[in-house]
């Protein structure tokens, strides 16, 4: 049962991460690439960590007390992904718009308030 559900959140973390590797392969400019890679990726690495965290505490269930260390460092590890990765494509986001880069077929620009 536990390898089940272990199986499953790796194949929909795997699932997401393929998607947004399809996602910066396909769309067409630098703010779609951004939503593409960002959402996508954390949410598929938080069903790997998920998983991870699984296997760490069912093997330190059964006797193996070492395991436990698994399971700290992959938190550890999501807390950090979901703290940066967000941060760094809003960073990315910004610094493409003030260097002027459009996105592709705007009909208006919400942040300079005119039509494009």
């Amino acid at each position: 049962m536990i390898w089940e559900i272990i199986y499953i959140l790796l194949g929909i973390g795997v699932a997401f991460n393929v998607l947004a590797s399809i996602g910066l392969l396909r769309f067409p400019d630098v703010y779609t690439r951004l939503h593409a890679g960002t959402k996508c990726t954390t949410f598929g690495s938080i069903f790997i960590c998920l998983a991870a965290m699984i296997y760490g505490l069912w093997k330190w269930h059964v006797g193996d007390k070492q395991m436990i260390a698994i399971t700290i460092h992959t938190f550890f590890a999501l807390i950090a992904i979901l703290l940066t990765n967000p941060t760094g494509a809003h960073a990315i986001a910004r610094a493409a718009h003030r260097s002027g880069i459009k996105p592709v077929k705007a009909v208006v620009d919400d942040l300079e308030g005119k039509n494009v």
